[in-house]
């Protein structure tokens, strides 16, 4: 009961801070409709806006489906990450700088509720803006080259949704250790760079998020080497970090 109370205040508080509106916002614009289109009609500005553009259009992969898809799995890795950075890394510093953290926690709240809560509120929030993203972007696919197989399309946009959530957590895990927002976002893209560096190593490297990005940009192609440990070590990586920020919190004074 405590927790679903907790739960509805981050989403109302989401709500009227416009963090909901502006995850939807990121993902469906640079997602649904900027990848078909881009894939679809940069051959063309090329050849309107660039001299001897057939001569470099000819260099470029024909647009395909297969070019659309590997486009939205490259922005929404990319913006969906920024854009996780950034709601995130305020939703318990600002609430200590403020005071506010203090007063809600006397209700009594569980710091651990407190914290899942927050989670929980922004992981609803990615959810909805990636059903959403996924809808909009099937539909321009489909209408701008054609129908993507749509259990592979779905799977493809769960994969971009947990790698998604790994900077959720990491970034809330980040926000609990300072009351500055700007030092929690500094934090966090310590944390994403770490993580880049241990994806580029071996066996390491496999059970890294990074890893997920790649397997949803295949994932529509039958028989493509799937990913599994990292999907694991990506669940993995939510509960450590939600865990270290419950315990890091719970030792505080506010």
């Amino acid at each position: 009961m405590i927790f679903w109370t907790a739960l509805r205040k981050e989403l109302l508080e989401q709500w009227r801070s416009y963090r909901m509106l502006v995850v939807g916002v990121v993902l469906l614009l640079f997602g649904g409709f900027v990848s078909p289109m881009t894939a679809k009609y940069t051959p063309e500005l090329i050849r309107a806006l660039v001299p001897n553009g057939d001569e470099l259009v000819g260099l470029m992969p024909e647009p395909t489906v297969a070019v659309a898809i590997q486009e939205y799995v490259e922005n929404l890795g990319q913006f969906g990450v920024l854009i996780a950075l950034l709601v995130a890394m305020g939703v318990v510093a600002q609430e200590k700088e403020k005071g506010t953290a203090a007063l809600m926690l006397v209700k009594p709240l569980p710091r651990g509720v407190f914290l899942l809560a927050k989670f929980a509120a922004l992981s609803l929030s990615f959810a909805l803006g990636m059903l959403v993203t996924a809808a909009v972007g099937y539909y321009y696919t489909m209408v701008l080259f054609e129908a993507p197989d749509l259990v592979p399309w779905l799977a493809l946009n769960g994969l971009l949704l947990v790698f998604m959530l790994v900077y959720v957590a990491l970034t809330l895990f980040c926000s609990t250790l300072t009351e500055s927002q700007v030092v929690a976002g500094g934090l966090a893209f310590g944390a994403l760079i770490l993580l880049s560096v241990l994806g580029a190593l071996p066996r390491i490297g496999e059970w890294m998020p990074g890893q997920l990005s790649s397997w949803a940009g295949r994932v529509m192609h039958a028989g493509s080497p799937t990913a599994w440990p990292a999907l694991a070590g990506s669940v993995g990586l939510i509960v450590v970090a939600l865990t270290g920020a419950w315990l890091v919190f719970k030792r505080q004074e506010l």
